[in-house]
């Protein structure tokens, strides 16, 4: 049976996806608990209060460094989010078919981002 006939991935197959969803899912949420840990040493200003030029460039590279970081720290919870959206996907049977087209999301597409839930034709024709 060819993917273009199958409506849906195997148990087997699904177990696969899952395995790969979990290593992602761990690595994310460390990687979300250190942005969250230098954030908040960044709300430590220290005990130096040296009044000068150079400290006015320190706050003012301090406050960017803090916007990259909350930024970086609101892209990881989002992806975390998709993560776990999609473990709900593999449970209810809905995980691997595109939301657009209805056919099967490929493998490779999947275990490449195996969040997504559009194929790469969808993808494509939404450009």
């Amino acid at each position: 049976m060819s993917q273009e006939e199958k409506t849906a991935y195997s148990p087997e197959e699904l177990k696969e996806f899952e395995e790969i969803i979990m290593k992602k899912l761990t690595v994310a949420k460390e990687e979300l608990s250190s942005l969250k840990q230098s954030l908040s040493k960044k709300n430590d200003s220290g005990t130096d209060f040296t009044a000068s030029t150079s400290k006015l460039l320190e706050d003012g590279a301090d406050t960017l460094e803090r916007e990259s970081l909350s930024q970086l720290a609101g892209r990881q919870q989002k992806f975390i989010i998709n993560l776990e959206n999609a473990l709900v996907r593999i449970k209810n049977g809905t995980y691997g078919v595109c939301v657009d087209t209805g056919k099967l999301i490929s493998k490779d597409r999947l275990r490449a981002v195996p969040h997504t839930m559009h194929s790469i034709e969808a993808k494509l024709a939404k450009k």
